[in-house]
């Protein structure tokens, strides 16, 4: 598996929505990870899509997602389904269709965030796995209803070729050097501290 490339990568958050978030495991952590995520995909520019499962019955986002995904200046869309995996949605495939390795050939890179482990994130990360694509999935931003949920969907996703990863790793893999114009931005991120 290869590090990741920002001119290759897709920022993918699933189903953070308001009703999910507040029963699932560390949701504070959740919620600020996912919030560095936005900011790092905006540095680095970045394409994001924000999934909603049946935003009718469970609600919308998070207000603390929406508002960081909305004030983001990153070619984004919001896609609501009621399939459990992103990938069968209809439309998902056609949002991705702009996003391009620069050669052609090698496969996009998926960084993966969200709720619930065992369910739409596990599906979806093993779809896009099976579609041929590249999938990281970062853990502290990843939750479920109680943590053998969370790590043994971490370990089926890694065992289907997942890297399970953190917000980190995937912002210092975009920025590759410390000469990076971002670079600066992205460590006084960092240095406010590890999310709680």
């Amino acid at each position: 598996m290869e590090l990741l490339d920002a001119h290759r990568s897709v920022l993918v958050l699933i189903d953070f929505q308001g009703r999910l978030v507040e029963i699932v495991e560390e949701k504070t952590r959740l919620l600020a990870v996912a919030q560095r995520l936005l900011r790092l995909a905006e540095m680095f520019a970045v394409p994001t899509v924000l999934m909603e499962q049946y935003p009718k019955g469970i609600g919308p986002t998070h207000p603390a997602i929406r508002t960081a995904f909305d004030a983001a200046s990153i070619p984004k869309k919001v896609l609501e389904k009621t399939t459990f995996s992103g990938c069968a949605h209809p439309g998902f495939a056609a949002l991705l269709d702009p996003v391009r390795p620069p050669n052609g050939k090698a496969p996009r890179q998926f960084v993966v965030g969200g709720v619930e482990a065992h369910v739409c994130v596990m599906q979806t990360v093993i779809e896009l796995l099976r579609a041929g694509e590249q999938v990281h999935v970062c853990w502290d931003a990843v939750s479920g209803r109680g943590p053998e949920h969370v790590r043994r969907a971490l370990d089926r996703m890694a065992q289907a070729g997942a890297v399970i990863t953190n917000h980190e790793s995937v912002g210092f893999e975009w920025a590759r050097d410390k000469n990076h114009p971002r670079f600066r931005e992205m460590s006084d991120l960092f240095k406010q501290g590890q999310p709680a």
